[in-house]
Parts: structure tokens; C-alpha cells; sequence
């Protein structure tokens, strides 16, 4: 199996909303990006799979020395041997692949957010860092692009956060800012137990507003001479804004007792019409 294969079985297993917007992709950006998605589904999967933190933290040690190895053209593992002509072709930052292993750090280190400037460090680390760097391989001629990229990346994150709540809770995660929990008059032992209430709704439309801003922020930063390049991203603005949506029709309490999410089938209608018509 080359690199290339293993990314791409890495990223087709995942069943992400991302893989949908790779599928239009030239071949060697779509090998690009997928190199990059894979090798987040990888420090991902270390701090999801891991039961042990200290196991976790040697792992996500492993990978920091790996991304060292990557930039010194001495890459053992095939994500990172697929990402060797990657980073210099597109001109990747090493450091921001260490932010995002930081970001999955978080992780480990704490399982609530006292405010949102807390849980914005997070965002940024593990979204808006992938969409700095998605960005340039996508390509672009206006720096604003990457305030745009740096946006989509919160808003995606945002989204997650909501649709993941009930799951999170599970795994005694609360990713809503405590101070708004409190605003709202929720405990952590409403999201924890799943206590649907008129004021539990209320509190994730706030996060719902709050996730439709960035993405209102995002595209209003798309300069209109790079809006073909980015289009992969403005068809995962699609899919994943439709989900957010569906979310709140459905009475966005739904989230703490079920996951909610688009058909295969319609998430490749979006990808085709977002395409097609950008």
C-alpha cells in the first residue's frame, strides 16, 4: 500500500462530510488535502482511542518528533511520507501542524471551558489551523482568503461542538462554555443526564447563532478572485451549514440523545450543486 492508499483508506473510513468536498479536487490537490485530513484523523484518533492519558501523551509525543522528521525529509510514517512533497509544494508551516497536535493535547489536559476565549484556543487549534493550511494548498491570490480560512475553521468546529454535545456528554466533555450554561440556568448535570427543557433549547440556538456568525463572517472575508479556488471549502460550508440547520428544525435538544446527520446522498447533491455553480 503506498501513502497516497493509506490516506485515502484513513480518510474514505471516516465517513467525514470532508471527504465529499475532496471528490471534485484536480488529482494532486485532492492527494494533498486528503494527506492533510489524514494525518488530523490520525492525532484525532490517538486522544479518542486511548484510554490511557499517559499513553495518549507519549503517542501525541511521538507525532510531535515525527512532523520534526517530516521537515528534516526523514518521515517514517506513510501520512507523513505523503505529506513530504505536500509541505514544500504548497509551502506548509511546520508550526502549525505542532498547533494542531497542541490542540488535541487539549484534550487531555481539560474536558470543560470556562468561557468562550477558552474554547476559541481550542477552535483554532484544531479547525481554523487545518483551514489555514487547507487554504493554501486550495491556493489563493488575496491574504484575506485566510481570514476567511481561519472563520470556516471556527464555524465548522462550532457545528461539531453542537451536533456532539449528547456524545461528548457521554465521555463527560462539555464543550459550551460554562458561563453560558450558567447564563442560560443549566447546570453540567442537565447536559451530562441529557435534561431537555425549554432553556436547554434555548441555550444551543445561542451556540447555533453563534456558529451561523462565523460562517457569515467567513464568506463575507472570501475575496470574489478566489472563491473558485476555495471551493472546496464553500462545499463544505454547504454541507455542513444544511446540517446545522436541520439541527435547529429538528429542536436542537435532539442533540444530547442522538447524532444527527446528512444522508451519503445528499451531502454529494451539495457537494455537485456547490461546485457546479461556483
Amino acid at each position: 500500500m503506498t501513502p497516497q492508499q493509506y490516506c485515502q483508506d484513513k480518510a474514505a473510513k471516516s465517513g467525514s462530510s470532508f471527504y465529499y468536498s475532496f471528490l471534485f479536487l484536480p488529482k494532486t490537490k485532492r492527494e494533498a488535502i486528503t494527506a492533510l485530513y489524514a494525518f488530523c484523523r490520525e492525532v484525532d484518533d490517538v486522544v479518542d482511542e486511548c484510554k490511557e492519558v499517559s499513553v495518549a501523551r507519549t503517542k501525541l509525543a511521538w507525532w510531535r518528533s515525527e512532523i520534526h522528521n517530516l521537515y528534516q525529509n526523514q518521515a517514517q510514517h506513510p501520512v507523513t511520507k505523503a505529506l513530504s512533497s505536500v509541505i514544500r509544494t504548497y509551502h506548509l508551516d511546520q508550526e502549525h501542524f505542532i498547533e494542531i497536535i497542541d490542540g488535541m493535547e487539549m484534550d487531555l489536559d481539560q474536558n470543560r471551558y470556562a468561557d468562550f476565549k477558552q474554547l476559541q484556543l481550542y477552535c483554532y487549534r484544531v479547525a481554523s489551523v487545518v483551514g489555514l493550511l487547507s487554504a493554501q494548498i486550495f491556493g489563493f491570490s488575496n491574504r484575506k482568503t485566510l481570514k476567511y480560512a481561519h472563520d470556516l475553521g471556527m464555524a465548522f468546529q462550532l457545528t461539531n461542538i453542537i451536533r456532539d454535545v449528547g456524545e461528548d456528554a457521554r465521555r463527560d466533555r462539555i464543550y459550551i462554555p460554562l458561563d453560558e450554561l450558567a447564563k442560560f440556568g443549566i447546570r453540567e448535570i442537565d447536559i451530562l443526564h441529557g435534561h431537555s427543557s425549554d432553556k436547554m433549547q434555548s441555550l444551543l440556538n445561542f451556540q447555533i447563532e453563534r456558529a451561523e456568525s462565523f460562517y457569515d463572517r467567513a464568506l463575507k472575508a472570501l475575496p470574489p478572485e478566489d472563491e473558485k479556488l476555495q471551493r472546496t471549502g464553500l462545499i463544505m460550508t454547504a454541507i455542513y451549514r444544511t446540517l446545522l440547520r436541520e439541527i435547529k428544525a429538528s429542536g436542537s435538544e435532539q442533540v444530547l440523545h442522538a447524532r444527527i446527520s446528512l444522508t451519503p446522498l445528499r451531502k454529494l447533491y451539495l457537494a455537485w450543486t456547490t461546485w457546479v455553480f461556483h
